[in-house]
């Protein structure tokens, strides 16, 4: 894509490879809530993945090369991306990604997370806030996120919110705190202050890799998509398990933040949550400044 380069160029047998290899492996990460969806039950720990941040199986599982990349035709004629938004085709039937239209509809945003990425990859990690965000969005609440029963109790819980610091850094987090814990955080984080105070060692950062691999959509190659989504499912799994929720209906034991085992278990987890994605954000970053220095 970038003028002094030129592009890769996938034979046929190449490119269908890899797309039917990134459809099976998509396919696998989502079957247990497209079997769950088809029966109508719920999961109070995965769903999150896919209501929140409104991931669709369907497109999780399609292929793209990202910028750059030119996906030769076969005997049946061009690759099917052809059909697709924001690809562009030759005369001989080779397609790849148009950045030029893509940045015409999402510049923008592919500036914003450019900025946002850039510097929370600058910052220095952060491990110190222990999972406490899940606690504060209970705090003096009768009336819960999820229908599950608190581990300490509605007492017990608020206990441990009063006897340590609340220190989140992240707008998406904070903004679910109730009235009277959004107080007691160090930190007022807003959307404008968003790219000031995000840092590489929250959770929720680490967990928006997929967000912003949605966001920059057919930019993302198929293997960062994924690496990006596999990532926010293990993220969520510490996250919910360092909350105050029982889940022991879901067979999956706590992680105690209140106890000094628990906080060293919590803060190991993170940093090696942390450290994959600070390998996925640069890769998030590389994609974002070749479509803006295309």
């Amino acid at each position: 894509m970038r003028a002094a380069s030129s592009p890769l160029r996938l034979a046929h047998g190449v490119w269908t490879r890899l797309a039917a290899e990134h459809s099976e492996r998509a396919d696998g990460l989502t079957a247990g809530h497209r079997a769950r969806r088809a029966r109508g039950e719920r999961h109070a720990i995965e769903d999150f993945l896919f209501e929140y941040y409104n991931t669709r199986p369907a497109l999780l599982r399609r292929w793209h090369p990202g910028p750059g990349v030119v996906l030769e035709p076969g005997d049946d004629g061009p690759p099917p991306h052809a059909r697709w938004r924001w690809y562009s085709s030759d005369a001989d039937g080779r397609v790849r990604l148009d950045p030029d239209a893509f940045l015409a509809d999402r510049e923008e945003t592919v500036s914003f997370v450019h900025r946002l990425l850039s510097a929370t990859a600058s910052r220095p990690a952060f491990t110190g806030c222990f999972g406490l965000h899940e606690w504060a969005m209970v705090y003096r609440q009768d009336r819960h996120r999820h229908e599950l029963p608190l581990r300490l109790g509605q007492a017990g819980t608020d206990a441990v919110v009063e006897a340590h610091p609340l220190r989140c850094t992240h707008f998406d987090a904070f903004r679910f705190f109730t009235p009277t814990a959004a107080p007691l955080n160090r930190e007022q984080p807003t959307r404008a202050t968003q790219p000031d105070l995000e840092q590489p060692g929250c959770l929720h950062a680490s967990m928006d890799c997929h967000k912003w691999a949605l966001k920059l959509g057919p930019a993302v190659p198929g293997e960062l998509a994924l690496d990006c989504f596999e990532l926010a499912r293990d993220v969520r799994l510490l996250d919910m398990q360092a909350a105050p929720y029982d889940l022991s209906s879901y067979g999956r034991p706590a992680v105690a933040v209140e106890t000094p085992a628990g906080k060293a278990e919590y803060v190991a987890r993170q940093r090696q949550l942390s450290a994959r994605a600070a390998c996925l954000r640069a890769g998030l970053i590389d994609v974002c400044a070749a479509l803006l220095d295309g």
